[in-house]
């Protein structure tokens, strides 16, 4: 079963401020990634310890996209956020996150 992906307002906000071929590379990498299940993690995907952004990362080389599951009353993916990871540290538009 394919589920739905939507992109949350500040996902999309975060999506605008990377350069195109990382906007490209993102949007491509998500509908492969998690359109079939999304909550099996890999070694790409993995649940993440309680947290106020999202349950689970995607990684695509330095870029981190944080979703959520939802499987009633339909299946979505609701990406969050989407972030780069610089060293040790991850940054969310302009704003540097600890997880």
């Amino acid at each position: 079963m394919a589920y739905e992906i939507i992109y949350s307002p500040d996902a999309v906000d975060h999506l605008q401020a990377l350069p195109k071929n990382s906007q490209v590379l993102v949007l491509d990498q998500v509908d492969v990634q998690l359109i079939h299940q999304p909550t099996v993690a890999t070694r790409k995907r993995k649940v993440l310890r309680p947290n106020p952004i999202a349950p689970w990362e995607l990684r695509l080389g330095d870029l981190r996209v944080f979703y959520e599951v939802q499987e009633e009353p339909k299946s979505l993916v609701i990406v969050k956020a989407v972030g780069i990871k610089r060293h040790n540290e991850l940054w969310i538009g302009d704003e540097r996150i600890e997880l």
